[in-house]
């Protein structure tokens, strides 16, 4: 293995290392390739290609697909389905960066306090 590659064992506990192909990905999240090309196409997921052309899946696109699917088996239309997943997690990402701030804002003079 040349210098500075990563291992294979490196990837097993990076979410966003596209391990996964279209067929296996679908089974994974009990849906079908066309219901994954789908979610590329409203642009919620972007797999990445293999060398071949290939798309391959990510467990954290895996886990952001098995929730659109749940929410189009409830009913709600794919594109519906897309926004609120990007909703949801613009929400989480701005109660992280709260989170965050308020600890950040817990020192000396903080709230108006000496």
């Amino acid at each position: 293995m040349p210098p500075g590659s990563s291992r294979p064992a490196d990837h097993l506990d990076d979410d966003d290392y596209p391990a996964y192909t279209m067929g296996r990905a679908a089974e994974m999240v009990g849906t079908t390739p066309a219901f994954l090309r789908a979610l590329g196409e409203h642009r919620l997921i972007t797999p990445l290609r293999s060398e071949g052309g290939h798309r391959r899946y990510s467990r954290y696109q895996l886990r952001i697909a098995a929730r659109a699917r749940e929410l189009v088996d409830q009913g709600t239309p794919i594109e519906a389905a897309c926004r609120i997943i990007v909703l949801e997690d613009q929400l989480e990402e701005a109660q992280r960066i709260n989170e965050r701030l308020r600890g950040q804002g817990h020192g000396a003079g903080a709230h108006g306090t000496p």
